[in-house]
């Protein structure tokens, strides 16, 4: 499934390294990041840059969520090695992953395999998709996404 800006986000509950956590129990828009792995060069860059922001987000009551197919105790790990202030999301299993067309087929050094696709989306206070960020550049994203929520919610 490939999501597209106005479709309503798929919902989800699954687990954090504490409690389950349910997107639709937001009140307020949200980001929700995919990334390959935990403790890997440009995803702990991405997720810090993230955290750093996050007060930001949050005066615009807005949440952010990493997710990954690591599991929540590493999830636990990388939070605690790098004071992450957000949700990170355990999705083992893949089913997230496919729900927001994120995991793909990807090529590396001539090797072909599925893996996640770094990609973000910003979701509305009613679940509906307002933007996408494909194949992320980590490089300042964080930034890019933080400025195109303030230019939305100043419409």
């Amino acid at each position: 499934m490939t999501l597209t800006v106005t479709q309503k986000a798929p919902d989800f509950t699954l687990p954090t390294d504490g409690d389950d956590f349910t997107l639709s129990s937001l009140s307020g828009p949200a980001i929700i990041y995919f990334y390959p792995k935990d403790m890997t060069p440009g995803c702990t860059t991405e997720s810090i840059d993230f955290s750093d922001l996050y007060d930001d987000f949050k005066a615009m009551n807005c949440e952010i969520i990493g997710v990954s197919k690591d599991s929540p105790a590493r999830h636990g790990k990388f939070r605690a090695k790098h004071d992450l202030k957000h949700v990170l999301v355990s999705d083992e299993e893949g089913t997230l992953c496919d729900a927001y067309g994120v995991w793909q087929e990807k090529k590396l050094y001539g090797k072909v395999y599925m893996g996640i696709v770094r990609s973000t989306f910003l979701i509305d206070d009613k679940g509906v998709v307002q933007h996408i960020w494909p194949k992320v550049k980590v490089k300042g994203h964080a930034q890019d996404v933080l400025d195109t929520l303030k230019a939305m919610q100043s419409t």
